[in-house]
């Protein structure tokens, strides 16, 4: 036990203490991470729990949240044409899978929990300690769960036709995050097989309401509960219509993508849990390269019947309620107002549930790495066997983010502010990446990326960055300055 316990408290990147040696005094640093330190896989004291199937779940769950119910909306407003819209969904999941590629190749070079803070840890050895904290700001400050409750809260409401106070709906949002922190905290096995039920339920809601689409497009039924022309008349009618009052500023593109890349964010969830993955550099290449595949063709085919079924207008002011007037034009008012959303709500509540067990372990690789207070505790796995101390740190900011900023604008702000710190780190890590191509060929590579793909991701890092500067086209007078998320994002 003893020796458990200490192996648990030791940083992630320490290396062993040396038989004999004087640990009072100095310890050499070497340039990088010892090749047996790093690279060799490191098992969690929880053991190796999750199976291919589990882990593609923690994936696509983490993926198909609130971004595929919620975001097309949200883009569709700032853009202003579906043209527009279509393109940003295909540019991102390009972006995305050169993203992509990088995560795989540091994640089987470097095959333990932790994600980013692993890798910048090993490339970025100099100043002392400036990777790992910089992470830890960000894990701590920015690694919260915000967005998927509000959804929540807000297909609840609606599915009961209630209009209430915004404190309700942040105090419904706050008291889901609650109960999934408790569940994780106290019934660790129990919350996996929650969560795995959640994610197949989400995989098969956007393929039902595919399908559903392409049966109105095809078929174009009678809705004799709204009385209106059939729901496939809907959408752009020709090529010029397809790309009318489009919006091209750099800034409203850079944002839209932000929103495009959150929806995405679940593809390298699994890099942050894979000290408790069977197999994990098979599993890993495999569930990715599956769980990309899989969201870039049911978002596509959702996109397509958003458009095909709602009236363009009416998405643009729907917010992020779009499922919602999709199922309830398609089903009417009985099945379509209040089931349907209720299994949206189901699904914000599965992706809230994968995020949390995900970051609960990097804030546990934080703790045990020594950047937080009272590590210890935080890094510990007891009583229950799970990370009850990197799941009260993820709590807290998650609860002040739900709850301090103005309702209307407080989904968009959450994915903003997430998405803006994101490039600055996926640009440290894909130069570090290329750096470490030259100056350790000798470190073995399971996979490795495709080098223009990491370039193109490099450059397009640099220009996402810049682009929140530049002013819309259409600013809102009482919102926001469109700049604020990108300043907030470098001030934290």
């Amino acid at each position: 036990m003893a020796d458990r316990s200490s192996d648990e408290q030791r940083p992630l990147l320490a290396e062993p203490p040396i038989p004999g040696a004087d640990e009072s005094g100095p310890t050499p640093q070497p340039d990088h991470g010892r090749l047996e330190d790093d690279v060799l896989p490191e098992e969690s004291i929880l053991g190796r729990n999750i199976d291919w199937k589990s882990a593609y779940v923690i994936a696509i769950s983490r993926v198909i949240g609130s971004g595929i119910f919620a975001v097309p909306g949200v883009i569709l407003k700032s853009v202003g044409s579906v043209g527009l819209s279509l393109t940003l969904w295909v540019l991102g999941a390009i972006v995305v899978a050169a993203g992509l590629a990088v995560s795989l190749e540091y994640g089987c070079m470097l095959p333990r929990s932790g994600g980013e803070k692993v890798y910048l840890e090993f490339t970025y050895t100099r100043p002392r300690f400036l990777a790992s904290t910089l992470v830890a700001v960000q894990a701590v400050l920015l690694g919260f769960t915000a967005s998927n409750c509000v959804i929540f809260s807000q297909y609840i409401f609606f599915a009961f036709g209630a209009e209430p106070a915004d404190v309700w709906r942040k105090s419904l949002a706050v008291a889901l995050l609650t109960v999934i922190t408790v569940i994780h905290s106290v019934w660790y096995r129990a919350g996996i097989r929650i969560q795995n039920f959640l994610g197949w339920i989400k995989v098969g809601l956007v393929v039902f309401m595919v399908l559903s689409a392409l049966y109105v497009v095809i078929f174009r039924p009678s809705r004799g509960a709204l009385d209106e022309a059939p729901a496939a008349l809907y959408g752009p009618s020709g090529w010029d219509g397809l790309w009318e009052d489009s919006d091209w500023s750099f800034g409203t593109i850079a944002t839209s993508l932000f929103k495009v890349f959150y929806s995405y964010a679940g593809l390298t969830n699994l890099n942050n849990v894979l000290n408790e993955v069977k197999d994990p550099v098979r599993t890993f290449k495999s569930v990715s390269s599956a769980a990309l595949v899989t969201a870039c063709f049911l978002y596509l085919l959702a996109n397509l019947a958003y458009f095909a079924v709602v009236p363009v207008e009416e998405i643009k002011q729907s917010g992020q309620l779009i499922a919602a007037l999709f199922f309830e034009r398609v089903f009417g008012q009985n099945v379509g107002r209040r089931f349907l959303p209720l299994a949206v709500a189901l699904s914000a509540a599965g992706n809230v549930m994968v995020v949390t067990f995900a970051l609960a372990r990097l804030n546990q690789e934080v703790a045990r790495a020594g950047f937080l207070p009272f590590s210890r505790y935080l890094s510990s796995s007891k009583p229950f066997g799970a990370p009850m101390g990197g799941l009260i740190v993820h709590y807290i900011p998650s609860v002040l983010v739900i709850t301090l900023p103005p309702t209307n604008e407080v989904y968009s702000f959450i994915l903003e502010v997430e998405g803006y710190p994101g490039q600055i780190y996926g640009l440290a890590i894909t130069l570090g990446l290329i750096w470490l191509r030259y100056k350790r060929p000798d470190l073995k590579r399971p996979f490795k990326a495709w080098m223009p793909a990491v370039v193109f991701r490099a450059v397009l890092c640099l220009a996402l960055l810049a682009a929140p500067f530049f002013p819309p086209k259409h600013q809102n007078p009482n919102g926001l300055w469109y700049a604020t998320y990108a300043v907030v994002g470098v001030g934290v």
